[in-house]
């Protein structure tokens, strides 16, 4: 069963907009707190965004001020607004439990993430 779905990628400019969404099942979005990550080639990847439950958001220092991580719980979705894109932002991005083995993930596990590429 797909658990996690990732959307909202695509081809932008630099400096231009996109919003990514992340529909999860029930019992994954109600987890304490969902991450967005990204990975670009030959890169690690990386936490850029979280928020909790509560609403209390944390921002990897390279996307502050330009990511804005948010929930509808109505809608069981996670959302990354991305503004100012800039060419190092290109990655192939994914939404996650920040504790995955909670809620019935492994640690290891992925989904199929969006594509973000940011050209001229």
């Amino acid at each position: 069963q797909v658990q996690l779905v990732e959307s909202g990628g695509g081809l932008v400019q630099p400096g231009g907009s996109l919003r990514l969404s992340c529909a999860a099942s029930g019992s994954i979005f109600n987890s304490n707190s969902m991450g967005w990550y990204r990975q670009a080639p030959g890169k690690q990847r990386e936490l850029v965004a979280s928020i909790t439950r509560g609403g209390t958001t944390y921002y990897a220092d390279s996307v502050k001020g330009r990511f804005t991580i948010s929930r509808d719980n109505t809608k069981n979705t996670v959302y990354l607004q991305m503004n100012s894109l800039k060419p190092e932002d290109t990655a192939v991005y994914y939404c996650k439990p920040r504790s995955p083995q909670l809620y019935g993930l492994p640690t290891d596990y992925w989904g199929q993430g969006t594509q973000v590429t940011v050209s001229s």
